[in-house]
């Protein structure tokens, strides 16, 4: 009977004591809280959306100035607005540089920028580009992404148009449409 008693006593003394631990402190040792940390930072890119056509007298690019300057060490992704081939009516946002195999040569879209401005452009393929139809030079739709440099190191493929626009919390409301510079 002394050690049933025994036992139970134990079994009441270990309740108790686990109902005696405070909230836990810093470095994982109960005690008061620590201090409030700093603010997280707000991570935004900037977004526009441009529509070109690709013309001799333009040289076949368009040329835009940023709304503001990027911050050095900002990345810029270009999507261009495609027909889905495979399916009659549906639309894609594709990243740039895009290249297309047509009978006359090869088509490449193409794009640069710097801290200032950035250039969309029919790169420097073996085809006469004044020869193209207009479904390749006329009124084309692209939208550019400023990824802040803080998160150019984030896990995502930046090909995938939705999953980019996901992590940068961006929605269709964001783009903000420039004109070409003359």
């Amino acid at each position: 009977m002394r050690h049933v008693n025994k036992l139970i006593l134990a079994l009441i003394g270990l309740l108790a004591f686990q109902a005696c631990e405070g909230p836990e402190g810093p470095m994982g040792v109960p005690g008061p809280e620590g201090p409030e940390g700093q603010p997280g930072i707000n991570i935004v890119g900037q977004t526009f959306e441009v529509e070109i056509d690709f013309t001799a007298a333009n040289n076949f690019a368009g040329n835009f100035d940023f709304t503001e300057p990027l911050v050095e060490g900002d990345a810029l992704l270009v999507y261009m607005l495609e027909q889905n081939p495979a399916t009659e009516g549906r639309v894609a946002w594709r990243l740039l540089p895009q290249t297309f195999y047509l009978e006359g040569g090869i088509l490449v879209y193409n794009f640069d920028y710097t801290v200032d401005d950035f250039s969309i452009f029919l790169d420097n393929s073996p085809i006469n580009f004044a020869e193209l139809d207009d479904y390749w030079t006329t009124g084309l739709l692209f939208r550019v992404v400023v990824v802040p440099s803080d998160l150019l190191g984030a896990r995502v493929d930046y090909t995938n148009y939705e999953a980019t626009m996901n992590l940068l919390n961006i929605s269709e409301d964001d783009f903000v449409r420039i004109e070409s510079k003359k």
